[in-house]
């Protein structure tokens, strides 16, 4: 059950964000702009590159690794395919987890390597066999790591995360806000340089300036009703997410906020993106989980049993491309089965900027929900 009397209470939300949450979110711009510092002082903006490389890989764990290869091939397109090393291993461990290079990856082209652990054998191994293969290395990852010792070895290029004091307190959560635009900052700076997507500094400090915006908007102290991520989180108090996605680069959003939910708060959602999720989603709407399909039960005991879990859509929208857009018939399709609708659009700006407030205010309401349920 969601306390929603915790959500406009600072100093509640204070003490219940053992893991640092609510700092990593609001802290997400700052994040950027000590990233976009530690890529300069790593040698990123004098790179001279030599064309695109053939394929990018990146390897790390958790959802981290997961978004940030996510979202990085979906802005780069089809120049140089973006693909992910999946580890395999008998557990979620430093020590279990094992990543292998593929056999055709050669000196054209370049593997990534995020982490917010850095002490993984096995990436440290896949740095040594890129560089056996001739094949160009850059990490993301904490400075003074084993990793960090692996890739000088490897002659390839280290960048240290952003950290905080605070994050060595708790175990950082895979979806937290600031260990993703940690690890996902430095490697966009890298790629606009070597020309696969365009993330100039320019574009990263509005990045930055928006993060902080979406920050003073949804920080915990603004109340409830005038907080776009605390109004998220309590819709979704009782509620299966059934997250809709229009627009370029919203997927890997949706995708992110899904797995944020299910990290963070232990709430299962399901993605999908428009127009297709409109067929993939019709029989959802209509069975069971609609909220017509279960009309308030007379002999339900109102004490002992929980209302029963109904669907409701997030529909998070980014600019229609030629004014075409799918939203008028989500709505329709939504209501038409009694299912109640929540939509994110973000102020207009850049490309880059919108996809960063969309990331925020979901990390925000995935956060909160979490709080406040005690998760």
């Amino acid at each position: 059950m969601l306390d929603e009397s915790l959500l406009d209470s600072p100093e509640g939300l204070a003490d219940a964000d053992r893991r640092g949450l609510l700092r990593g979110a609001a802290e997400a711009g700052a994040r950027v702009r000590t990233s976009l510092r530690h890529a300069a002082e790593a040698g990123v903006a004098g790179l001279e590159p030599d064309g695109r490389p053939r394929a990018v890989l990146i390897a790390g764990p958790g959802a981290a690794a997961t978004h940030t290869a996510d979202l990085l091939g979906t802005l780069a397109g089809p120049g140089s395919p973006v693909i992910r090393l999946a580890p395999t291993g008998v557990a979620p461990a430093a020590g279990a987890l094992r990543w292998e290079i593929p056999g055709w990856v050669g000196s054209v082209d370049l593997l990534l390597i995020a982490t917010p652990d850095g002490s993984e054998p096995s990436l440290s191994l896949l740095a040594e066999q890129a560089y056996r293969r001739g094949c160009s290395v850059v990490a993301v990852a904490p400075a003074k790591t084993p990793l960090a010792e692996a890739i000088a070895a490897a002659h390839g290029m280290f960048v240290p995360m952003a950290t905080a004091p605070y994050d060595q307190e708790e175990p950082l959560a895979a979806s937290s806000p600031g260990v993703f635009w940690a690890l996902f900052t430095p490697l966009l700076a890298l790629l606009d340089r070597i020309g696969l997507l365009s993330a100039a500094p320019d574009d990263l400090e509005k990045v930055a300036d928006r993060l902080d915006h979406i920050a003073e908007r949804c920080g915990p102290a603004i109340a409830a009703y005038s907080n776009p991520a605390k109004t998220l989180a309590a819709e979704l108090a009782d509620a299966l997410p059934v997250v809709w996605t229009e627009g370029a680069a919203t997927g890997p959003a949706g995708r992110r906020f899904a797995a944020a939910l299910a990290e963070l708060a232990g709430r299962p959602a399901l993605v999908a993106e428009l127009p297709e999720a409109l067929a993939a989603h019709s029989a959802l709407l209509a069975g069971p989980l609609a909220a017509s399909a279960d009309p308030d039960d007379f002999f339900r005991d109102r004490v002992e049993e929980p209302p029963a879990m109904h669907a409701r859509v997030v529909l998070l929208r980014d600019r229609p491309i030629g004014g075409l857009t799918a939203a008028p018939a989500a709505r329709d399709l939504a209501l038409s089965h009694d299912t109640p609708i929540s939509e994110l659009e973000p102020e207009e700006g850049g490309d880059l900027e919108t996809l960063a407030e969309l990331i925020a205010v979901t990390d925000f309401a995935a956060v909160y929900l979490a709080l406040a349920s005690g998760a």
